[in-house]
């Protein structure tokens, strides 16, 4: 993974050549309408304190628990018995962004959701809030975080989430095949080139016109912004949407040539 300092450099970089967010200039109706009825949603929606209560006891909890880790790993924490409040700290989704995903799936309104990596299911939260209607399915390695993150879908009465735990090489194609088509999926899971163009390829072959898939994390290390644009060159890859610490991609959206943007946000 980049250092901070070299992070920061990306950062300030993508700040100052991304377009202004406001959607001046853009040319492109699905991401005009994107930007101004999604990016800049400030509504504050019922959900956001709820959801922001169980971020604030996870952030308190001292409770040490055992971690298996299969992908890329914290960048700051190395032991596998960790304390709760450390991985919330180092794992977990800001708000700013939880909440975009809410504001995608609750705008689009896809039926079938998919997450690779719940971690403590912040965001998986923000998903299933966006459209009670869906079915969202979530996958997460580690058995005693997947654990908590039930225990928060049960505190914010959440029921259309089926939690699937175990390493994704191995629940992700069984997954696939019961679930058939994939209107929308955040991958959180594993932040290393090779599995990330792994469950791309998988996920492409179960979506359609209309699916979003949305990638974490695109400018965390050389492997991830190398496998960013391989993403964006596969040649059912229409349009995608470069938030620097998330990446949007949509597959066909009506386009005839390829568009990428870079937006301030």
């Amino acid at each position: 993974m980049y250092s901070h300092f070299q992070l920061a450099k990306k950062y300030l970089r993508y700040y100052c050549t991304a377009s202004n967010g406001k959607g001046h200039g853009i040319h492109s109706p699905f991401v005009f309408t994107f930007i101004t009825q999604v990016l800049n949603d400030k509504k504050k929606y019922a959900c956001y304190e709820n959801i922001e209560q169980i971020r604030k006891q996870l952030l308190r909890d001292d409770t040490i628990i055992e971690v298996e880790d299969f992908g890329a790993g914290s960048g700051k924490i190395k032991s596998i018995h960790r304390k709760v409040k450390a991985i919330a700290a180092s794992s977990l989704k800001q708000p700013k962004y939880a909440r975009l995903l809410f504001r995608v799936v609750q705008y689009y309104q896809p039926k079938l959701v998919l997450e690779l990596g719940t971690s403590f299911g912040i965001t998986t939260a923000y998903l299933a809030s966006g459209n009670t209607a869906a079915q969202i399915y979530t996958c997460e390695g580690a058995t005693q975080i997947a654990a908590i993150a039930k225990r928060n879908f049960e505190q914010l009465s959440i029921k259309n989430t089926s939690l699937i735990t175990g390493d994704f090489a191995m629940t992700l194609p069984s997954l696939l095949q019961t679930t058939g088509l994939i209107n929308f999926a955040f991958i959180d899971g594993n932040h290393r080139k090779a599995p990330t163009l792994q469950y791309f390829l998988q996920l492409m072959a179960h979506g359609n016109e209309n699916t979003i898939l949305v990638f974490d994390d695109i400018h965390w290390s050389a492997g991830m912004e190398e496998a960013w644009a391989e993403i964006q060159q596969h040649p059912a890859v229409t349009l995608t949407i470069d938030l620097f610490f998330i990446g949007i991609v949509c597959i066909d959206k009506g386009i005839k040539i390829k568009q990428h943007f870079t937006i301030k946000y």
